[in-house]
């Protein structure tokens, strides 16, 4: 079975653990409570919309979040970077007064990143270079970027400093700033000129089964939707669309999503963001659409169900993606 996910960070990362203990694979490969096949894939198809250069050093935080994560040396209270981490670099970097100020990079994070650095800059596109970083990571899935191409996403705020409107990179938005700045709308900065990755695309085509990860919905499927080719892909793909709603009780269990949807004007409810999504058999790309238990949720054209939502845990997780599989009438 190909399972081919679209997924941003953090959440995005859980999801996919998920995926991975119901297939069996990963660090899941020896368990004994979803015990899967050796033909079983899995691609994830990250969002790079977030990347961002910091200190000369080109940053992936979603796909580093994602190999990280899947390769068991995630920090397990962030959520994000290495475990264990040390902050020397930012330090000293701090003694020289050293901006941004506000971005941590830790210093075992900071070697993924020269490595990354090196590679670009020698001529290797985004995707070889993950490939050869998932090499050390072993993450059990292939991470694969949206596009080799510059797509970043930035956001159009009222300056606190002097009222005026301006366009800032969206980590100064969400780490800096924290979304609490007056915000009028999201540009994915390079989207007119980029296009799919190719193997992303192939990896939609060929799945048995496409999953929208429970991320955020403006600036992290969003940011992978905003990429010319993905959404053709998507609503040619001969497998079933299952997406999970990130909103549950009308709020994120975690990051700022209702921040953003409040930004295009979409509510934050699990009926909205799948309203925003639509249906494949109209215009847009839903076949089936889950909600937590207790929401409720009308999209035309897509088959809809109400299950536990809440990623505990790998196992609970992998409980979500199986009702999912289930409802798009896939066997794993």
């Amino acid at each position: 079975m190909k399972v081919t996910v679209l997924v941003g960070g953090v959440g995005g990362a859980r999801f996919l653990l998920g995926v991975q203990q119901l297939l069996g694979l990963g660090q899941f490969a020896a368990g004994d409570v979803y015990p899967g096949e050796a033909s079983h894939e899995l691609t994830a198809v990250v969002n790079i919309g977030d990347d961002a250069w910091i200190h000369g050093l080109r940053v992936c935080p979603d796909l580093d979040t994602c190999m990280y994560t899947l390769g068991g040396g995630v920090d397990p209270q962030r959520g994000w970077g290495h475990r264990n981490e040390t902050w020397h670099a930012m330090q000293e970097l701090a003694r020289y007064g050293v901006q941004p100020d506000w971005f941590e990079l830790g210093d075992r994070d900071i070697a993924t990143h020269l490595v990354r650095t090196q590679m670009l800059r020698a001529g290797y596109p985004l995707s070889q270079v993950t490939a050869a970083l998932c090499d050390r990571w072993q993450p059990g899935a292939r991470l694969l970027p949206t596009t080799d191409d510059r797509c970043e996403t930035h956001v159009v705020i009222t300056d606190p400093a002097d009222d005026s409107r301006r366009a800032i990179h969206f980590q100064e938005w969400w780490v800096r700033y924290r979304a609490q700045v007056p915000t009028h709308s999201f540009a994915f900065v390079g989207a007119e000129k980029a296009s799919a990755a190719t193997e992303a695309v192939a990896a939609i085509a060929d799945a048995d089964v496409v999953l929208l990860a429970p991320s955020n919905p403006v600036v992290s499927i969003g940011a992978i939707l905003a990429v010319p080719g993905i959404r053709g892909a998507l609503r040619t793909a001969t497998a079933p669309i299952v997406g999970y709603s990130p909103i549950i009780g009308g709020k994120p269990l975690r990051g700022m999503a209702d921040a953003c949807l409040r930004v295009i004007g979409v509510e934050s409810s699990a009926e909205a963001v799948g309203r925003h999504y639509g249906a494949r058999r109209a215009t847009g790309i839903l076949d089936c659409w889950l909600v937590h238990e207790g929401d409720r949720a009308e999209v035309d054209g897509v088959a809809v169900r109400s299950i536990p939502l809440l990623m505990s845990d790998p196992k609970a997780t992998a409980e979500m993606v199986s009702a999912g599989l289930q409802l798009a009438g896939v066997a794993a």
